[in-house]
C-alpha cells in the first residue's frame, strides 16, 4: 500500500490519480495506523512550514513517518514535504522540521522573483533509481518561496537554479523528497512517481 499523508494541506487527491495514472493504487489518510502499516509513503503539501509541523504532530503523525523512513521502507516528500524532512525552516520565525536530514529551509535571496512559479530545470548530481528514464536538464514545474540547504552534499541528489543553485531532489537511503510538483509536471513528473512506486526498498 502507498500511503500519503493527509494533513490538512495541500491537494492530496491530484497526488493519489497520478499514481492511478501510472498504475499504481494509493490511499489518503490521516490515521497514523496506516502510515505505520504502509509499505510506502507519500508525504506532499504546500502552504507554511510551521503550520504543516503543527499538523503533523497534532493528528500522531511525526513518529509514523519518522519511524516508517528508518525501517527503510521508501518515503516521497512532495513540495513542503521535501522541506519538512530537514531539521529546521526560517519561514515566519524558525520551526523545526522532522529532522531526518540535515540543513535548512531558507528564503529565496532578494533580487528573484518569489515565489518560484512555472517551470524550471533540473540537475542531476546522482543517478538512481527514482530518476530512471529523466534525462539531465528536465523541465518541472515548481511553486514555492523558500528552498532547501543541505548541508550534506552527498544528500543532494538534483539542482536547480532559481538566482541560486539550490537542492531541488534530496534524499538519502530510500528517502526522498522532491521541490516540484510532479502531478503536475506531465508525463515526466508520472514518470518519477512510477519509479517510486515500483522501486525496490533496497534501492
Amino acid at each position: 500500500m502507498i500511503a500519503i499523508v493527509d494533513y490538512g494541506m495541500g491537494n492530496l487527491r491530484s497526488v493519489q490519480k497520478a499514481f492511478e495514472r501510472v498504475g499504481h493504487g494509493a490511499v489518503v489518510t490521516n490515521r497514523p495506523e496506516d502510515v505505520a502499516q504502509a509499505e510506502r509513503v507519500v508525504l506532499p503539501g504546500v502552504g507554511a512550514f510551521g503550520d504543516a509541523m503543527a499538523n503533523l504532530k497534532r493528528a500522531g503523525l511525526v513518529d509514523p513517518v519518522v519511524k516508517s523512513i528508518s525501517k527503510g521502507r521508501p518515503f516521497l516528500g512532495i513540495c513542503l514535504g521535501l522541506q519538512l524532512l530537514f531539521v529546521e525552516s526560517e519561514e515566519m520565525g524558525r520551526h523545526r522540521g522532522l529532522d531526518v536530514l540535515p540543513g535548512r529551509v531558507r528564503r529565496f535571496p532578494e533580487g528573484e522573483r518569489v515565489p518560484q512559479i512555472g517551470w524550471n530545470q533540473i540537475h542531476i548530481r546522482r543517478k538512481l533509481p527514482l530518476l530512471e528514464g529523466i534525462p539531465d536538464g528536465s523541465f518541472f514545474y515548481f511553486v514555492h518561496s523558500y528552498y532547501v540547504d543541505a548541508e550534506n552534499p552527498e544528500d543532494t541528489i538534483a539542482t536547480t537554479d532559481y538566482g541560486i543553485d539550490y537542492t531541488s531532489i534530496a534524499g538519502r537511503g530510500t528517502a526522498f523528497g522532491i521541490q516540484f510538483h510532479p502531478e503536475k509536471s506531465q508525463d515526466l513528473g508520472l514518470r518519477i512517481l512510477k519509479n517510486f512506486a515500483e522501486m525496490d526498498c533496497g534501492t
